[in-house]
């Protein structure tokens, strides 16, 4: 059978029964009840055009709750929606006695959530993977407050870790000629450096030395699940507003870098949050660049420290450091210290060392670096190669790490042997100049003052 005549006839069920439902709509009010109703028809429904029909139906009333009455179709789903307590005794009674494959299977089933079950058939509706995500979105934001909901939470996890595997992504270049509709969500999706206008963008993606890279997923259309902003350069990049003015510091022929710096990677889903895309996108964008451009020696990040400023902070209160470290940190309150040169000599011979140290020894209470970006690219397989002092003098930059930028260098031969190490023993690959920074604030929390 046609194939595209069944997804149009689907199509046309689904838009016939979404103008119902908007033509009723107008003066009825609808709660959480009314989808939970809509949910429940929706599990025993056992057609496949009918299903289509009825998962849109519980998905178009879940738009139109309110915030509250969202928080109480969770709870509902929380209590209601999950496995039978009776159902998994029974079946881990039989698989105790048989011990085989088939027994086991049936306690895997009866340990399932119905939730899962409901969330696969709310996927059969138009733009359902989308509507899924984005009531996720929804979920996070009520977790910190509920906590008891946390489980929907791993439902999601669950299911997501399936429908956007790496085999589903697609890797597409974005440039000028990229339709209007992706570009404007690239400006509304950076979230490293804000993109200010069309003109910005166009700096961004037009010249010769730039490049930027999407993944997108079959299920949700032209939405961007994740990009990365690509500079080729000659040599490592120290500081960012060179790169977003263009002012300074490109090159004419993209033959003549060696170097492309990753200067922005930006998730565009929250509802789509601790699904892993980045890891893959840097790979598959060196293989690409490498591809196109096979003179390039080095794939570098340039790299914000968000959360260093307030670590600073927090150290002025730490007697771990002398007066002197902690006097010194003081001069970061002084409005445009960035731009006095003897205080601004005086905090860099104190602030690189600190840095150093606290993206190579201060660690969670997972053993794991305490900044979220060091995180993510020690973990890919990245090294640690240097930190720039002064590296991004934005506002956001002062104010997040005191203008500091670090690069993290992806070598190719070494990516899976530092992948290992830090996911095994929580090893942070460094450079030997990162290296003598850490000594340097050793020597400094003794009082030792040094260049």
């Amino acid at each position: 059978m046609n194939m595209t005549f069944l997804q149009e006839l689907f199509n046309n069920i689904t838009q016939r029964d979404a103008l119902l439902r908007r033509r009723q709509s107008v003066a009825s009010a609808v709660d959480h009840t009314h989808l939970v109703k809509a949910c429940q028809a929706l599990l025993e429904s056992d057609g496949e055009a009918s299903s289509i029909a009825l998962a849109s139906r519980a998905l178009a009333i879940y738009r139109r709750l309110s915030d509250d009455e969202k928080q109480r179709f969770f709870k509902r789903l929380a209590e209601e929606f999950a496995a039978e307590p009776e159902h998994i005794d029974s079946a881990y009674a039989a698989y105790r006695e048989a011990r085989d494959n088939r027994s086991l299977q049936t306690l895997f089933e009866a340990c399932e959530p119905l939730r899962q079950e409901l969330f696969r058939r709310l996927n059969f509706a138009s733009d359902g993977t989308y509507e899924l995500v984005n009531m996720r979105q929804d979920l996070l934001g009520l977790l910190r407050e509920q906590p008891d909901l946390a489980p929907i939470d791993d439902d999601f996890a669950h299911l997501f870790g399936s429908w956007f595997n790496r085999g589903f992504l697609m890797l597409k270049r974005i440039d000028w000629n990229t339709p209007a509709s992706i570009l404007e969500k690239i400006i509304r999706y950076e979230a490293v450096h804000e993109i200010q206008d069309w003109d910005d963008l166009r700096r961004r993606l037009d010249a010769r030395d730039r490049r930027c890279f999407a993944f997108f997923h079959p299920a949700i259309g032209d939405e961007p699940l994740i990009f990365v902003e690509v500079a080729l350069h000659k040599g490592l990049p120290s500081r960012i507003q060179p790169i977003l003015s263009g002012a300074e510091g490109g090159i004419e022929d993209p033959e003549d870098a060696d170097s492309a710096a990753f200067f922005g990677i930006s998730n565009c889903q929250t509802g789509l949050r601790g699904i892993s895309f980045g890891n893959f996108l840097i790979k598959q964008v060196v293989q690409e660049l490498s591809q196109e451009l096979p003179q390039l020696k080095y794939f570098v990040t340039l790299s914000p420290v968000p959360g260093f400023a307030q670590w600073l902070a927090e150290q002025r209160e730490n007697d771990q450091w002398p007066p002197s470290v902690r006097d010194a940190l003081a001069e970061l309150d002084t409005p445009g210290w960035h731009r006095d040169k003897q205080r601004q000599e005086r905090l860099k011979a104190i602030i690189q060392p600190l840095a150093a140290h606290y993206l190579v020894d201060e660690k969670n209470r997972h053993g794991l670096p305490l900044n979220p970006v060091a995180r993510f690219h020690l973990g890919n397989g990245a090294k640690l190669q240097r930190i720039n002092w002064l590296g991004d003098i934005s506002d956001k930059g002062l104010k997040q790490a005191a203008g500091l930028m670090v690069n993290y260098l992806y070598v190719l031969d070494y990516i899976e042997r530092n992948h290992e190490n830090y996911t095994a023993k929580g090893t942070v690959a460094c450079s030997s100049d990162v290296r003598d920074f850490a000594k340097r604030a050793r020597k400094l929390a003794k009082g030792e003052l040094t260049k």
